[in-house]
């Protein structure tokens, strides 16, 4: 980022632009979600995409392929047309749908809207601290990131211990983690507003960048949330 990104955000960038911003961001980010959510209610109602997806090798391109679109997202971005990661965004959002729609036949539909609204409640605070504080979270959100990947290390080890105590604390401490990076995020995409100055392509894009961590964030809060509080069929 150049030096005017290292200054107060006050200085730099006008309200109406912050608000601008901030408006892009959320409306990706609430535009993947509902795309996932609707092509997983979509997938889940069909016996036949579901035995051809999660009983045949299909299931591990599913699986991966959205690992594989998050790094490229993320290395690439700049070199990206907007349309070009707009369609990716979209298509990273549609194939983690058809992932999570085996969630509909694992849970309770009541119980799964019962537990989006608890994240979705969660998620809003945290966001509106990162938003609002004048604390410098960024070495919280260091602390954090470093917990997601002791928190993927614990996730390995229990599916060969298959402790139920321990897939527990990683829920909980999931639970923590995720609320945490959605403040420490929203204040790192507050910073960056800085873009709208630099053109709109490259606010677009930027945009679309800053929706998919919030994005990651919600959906992760949303499914260790699940597996505490969710009512399994």
């Amino acid at each position: 980022m150049n030096s005017m990104s290292q200054q107060p955000v006050a200085q730099v960038v006008d309200t109406d632009s912050l608000r601008t911003y901030v408006q892009r961001v959320y409306a990706w980010m609430v535009g993947g979600l509902l795309t996932t959510a609707l092509t997983a209610f979509l997938v889940s109602g069909s016996d036949v995409i579901i035995a051809a997806i999660f009983s045949t090798p299909l299931y591990w391109v599913v699986l991966l392929s959205p690992l594989a679109m998050v790094w490229f997202l993320a290395a690439r971005i700049d070199s990206l047309k907007p349309s070009t990661a707009a369609a990716m965004f979209i298509a990273y959002s549609m194939t983690n749908g058809i992932a999570f729609s085996i969630l509909f036949l694992i849970y309770d539909l009541g119980s799964i809207f019962q537990v989006f609204g608890i994240a979705a409640g969660m998620y809003a605070v945290a966001a509106v601290y990162g938003y609002t504080t004048k604390r410098d979270l960024t070495s919280m959100g260091s602390f954090l990131i470093m917990g997601v990947f002791g928190l993927i290390i614990a996730m390995v080890v229990n599916m060969f211990l298959g402790s139920g105590v321990m897939d527990f604390a990683i829920s909980i401490i999931g639970v923590i983690i995720f609320t945490g990076l959605t403040a420490y995020d929203m204040q790192k995409i507050k910073g960056q507003a800085v873009v709208m100055y630099a053109g709109d392509a490259l606010a677009a894009k930027r945009s679309i960048l800053g929706a998919l961590s919030l994005y990651l964030n919600f959906i992760n809060l949303f499914l260790f949330l699940l597996r505490l509080l969710g009512n399994r069929r």
